[in-house]
């Protein structure tokens, strides 16, 4: 593993983690400590991407309330939808 990837792995990881609100620190912080280290570094932006955007935005799209933008519609956004349900 590349020094960059596994740095990027370790940002992801504390960001995920210290997201402000309890439920998304359950849900994204749950599926970034599962599933961070086997993603490729496609997906890793992809999700680091993904923590950018405010917390009520990025739940209502994996609840399904909402609908996300073209660009975060992804195969991440679609990882972290089914990881709600093996909580």
């Amino acid at each position: 593993m590349s020094k960059n990837l596994n740095q990027q792995r370790k940002r992801i990881l504390f960001r995920a983690h210290r997201r402000g609100t309890k439920e998304s620190d359950l849900v994204i912080g749950g599926f970034a400590k599962a599933h961070v280290a086997e993603m490729t570094a496609d997906q890793l932006d992809r999700f680091e991407a993904l923590l950018e955007r405010n917390d009520p935005d990025v739940l209502g799209w994996v609840i399904g309330i909402a609908t996300p933008p073209k660009e975060f519609d992804t195969d991440v956004l679609d990882m972290i939808k089914n990881f709600k349900y093996e909580l």
